[in-house]
């Protein structure tokens, strides 16, 4: 049961992060005749509230670097002999931190897709 709350609790996540990035079409975005060229754009992009792409990787990245030491931080207690941890906690958070890492090389990999794709592009 404690695994559905961590989904859920995941999802909240997620979904917190959508709502944050506002360059990707939420509340704050741009209008559709704001992003198409101009001389105004630069001055219009720059009016565009939230996060940046490179902050959002940062946390991404921040986030799954603490799952990763909290499974370690555990299994290394467990191994300790610590009377508080069991071994399936240890084996749960083992787990998420693959998922988590696996996500991130997911997540990486389509990034240098998109970047080979961009720069194939003809002029």
């Amino acid at each position: 049961m404690s695994d559905r709350m961590d989904i859920n609790r995941l999802l909240l996540e997620m979904r917190t992060l959508k709502h944050q990035s506002t360059a990707f079409g939420g509340p704050g975005a741009l209008a559709a005749k704001d992003r198409v060229g101009g001389a105004g754009q630069t001055n219009e992009l720059q009016k565009v509230n939230g996060p940046r792409f490179g902050e959002l990787m940062e946390q991404a990245v921040n986030k799954v670097n603490e799952v990763q030491q909290a499974s370690s931080s555990m299994s290394e207690a467990y191994v300790r002999g610590d009377q508080n941890i069991d071994v399936t906690d240890v084996m749960i958070a083992s787990q998420k931190a693959g998922v988590a890492f696996d996500a991130m090389v997911q997540v990486r990999n389509k990034l240098v897709e998109a970047y080979r794709d961009v720069m194939n592009m003809p002029i």
